[in-house]
């Protein structure tokens, strides 16, 4: 699946460089057991933040710059369908291995914690939590990638890609990369979703990368 990221701030930029164009998924229907993802004391984004999906509507508009390419292979019950160093929490700064762990249909897909895998942890390569840049971009239609937070300056490596239009998430969440194509895979993730957020099975990113250009 083939993703166009804009940059928004140099913060992002590692983080640019492992979303992708080609986003797949490995889905284990015989392990539905994800943890319990609704209001926790301490999660990187509940469902108080992100809202329910239901309210809204969205403005027109839309990332137009292609600044990196990268992909993520996935499987589907095994079927086919760039990493920044080590954080502080002693584990690699890439996705390989994280899961999509939380799935709400007719909503979004979020990922990205790949420390605690539940949606409570998470890491940039500046330490656990970066300030927001700006909000110039808006969630103005499906495949949107945006920064899941909990709140102002919280920012981590956790993200999520928006499946219908999302303006009321609008100067509380930053846009900074779309979905080219591909949007078909996004469909399926959120297929497994359930309206807790709770996915029917295991979503995981199996390898991650960036495409080079020809020129490079």
């Amino acid at each position: 699946m083939a993703i166009s990221k804009r940059i928004i701030f140099p913060a992002l930029l590692w983080l640019l460089a492992l979303f992708g164009f080609l986003l797949l998924i490995l889905n284990h229907l015989s392990d539905p057991g994800s943890p319990q993802l609704q209001k926790t004391s301490d999660p990187l984004v509940s469902s108080e933040h992100l809202g329910t999906g239901n309210e809204g509507k969205a403005s027109d508009g839309g990332l137009k710059e292609v600044t990196h390419r990268v992909f993520f292979d996935v499987e589907i019950d095994g079927k086919f369908a760039g990493e920044k160093g080590i954080g502080n929490s002693g584990k690699p700064l890439h996705f390989k291995g994280s899961k999509f762990h939380r799935i709400i249909p007719s909503f979004m897909i979020q990922g990205g914690d790949f420390t605690v895998g539940d949606g409570r942890g998470g890491e940039s390569i500046y330490g656990e939590r970066f300030a927001d840049e700006n909000f110039k971009l808006k969630h103005t239609s499906p495949g949107l990638l945006s920064m899941a937070n909990a709140g102002p300056d919280t920012n981590g490596s956790q993200f999520f890609i928006t499946t219908v239009k999302t303006n009321w998430l609008d100067g509380r969440h930053v846009v900074f990369g779309e979905v080219l194509s591909g949007m078909d895979i996004v469909h399926k993730i959120e297929a497994r979703g359930t309206q807790n957020g709770i996915p029917r099975g295991k979503v995981v990113i199996s390898n991650s990368g960036e495409i080079k250009s020809s020129s490079s």
